[in-house]
């Protein structure tokens, strides 16, 4: 009675060993699709990135090259934040052919003039450039400030008046979920927005979206880590 036991718990183990073996192909397959993954190009045909320091050293002519039109910077952060080698990833971007654009990630802890002139000293006047954009995460219940909460809609309205002055184009807000579900920003600002959904196109912001990041873990030859595939609204 043992040995047959045995008998089946070893075939059990070799059942389950030849199909741990079958489905790693499929699984290995189904990783490099996501991780390579691009929506249509037919139905969006303006495909580019967003980069920032943290993605390593990048090869924007091998991106250009395999179809991205446009790269947006994060050049600076809050009111002392800024990218070291921004001005270099903008002329080789503008090199490559590709469409450039500035991104400020916003602290809604830190001053709007302060955080506006962090923006201004680091993004060139440029008629060439993208309209700016402005990344909105972290909300403003992480302040020491009580008040940076019911503060923040003034504020933020400050510092797009001052960099839109400066770039001569409206700015595009880049919203997270998070942000948007705490703070419900999109339906009182008249800009653009910047959206995010792997594989499928947001709607949190409750209006559509002029740039969409969909896939944020994108696989490229032109990095040693993943990009942010991002697609413009035709």
């Amino acid at each position: 009675m043992g040995r047959r036991r045995a008998w089946w718990q070893a075939r059990r183990w070799r059942v389950a060993l030849a199909l741990l073996l079958l489905c790693l192909p499929a699984a290995a397959w189904g990783w490099w699709q996501a991780a390579h993954w691009t929506p249509d190009r037919t139905a969006f045909p303006v495909q580019g990135v967003l980069l920032s320091a943290a993605d390593g050293p990048v090869d924007l002519r091998a991106l250009a090259a395999t179809g991205a039109r446009f790269a947006y910077l994060e050049a600076s952060r809050g009111a002392s934040g800024r990218d070291p080698r921004f001005a270099d990833a903008l002329a080789a971007g503008h090199a490559a052919g590709l469409s450039m654009g500035a991104l400020h990630l916003y602290d809604p802890c830190a001053p709007a003039d302060a955080q506006a002139a962090n923006f201004v000293i680091t993004v060139p006047r440029d008629a060439r450039l993208l309209p700016p954009a402005v990344a909105l995460a972290r909300t403003a219940d992480a302040c020491a400030d009580p008040v940076a909460a019911t503060g923040l809609q003034g504020e933020l309205t400050t510092f797009l008046n001052q960099i839109e002055r400066h770039a001569g184009a409206p700015a595009i807000l880049a919203i997270s979920p998070e942000f948007e579900a705490h703070h419900q920003l999109a339906a009182r600002f008249d800009r653009g927005l910047w959206l995010t959904g792997d594989w499928l196109q947001p709607d949190y912001a409750g209006r559509p979206w002029t740039l969409w990041t969909a896939n944020a873990a994108y696989r490229s030859e032109a990095a040693d880590t993943p990009l942010r595939w991002v697609v413009a609204q035709p």
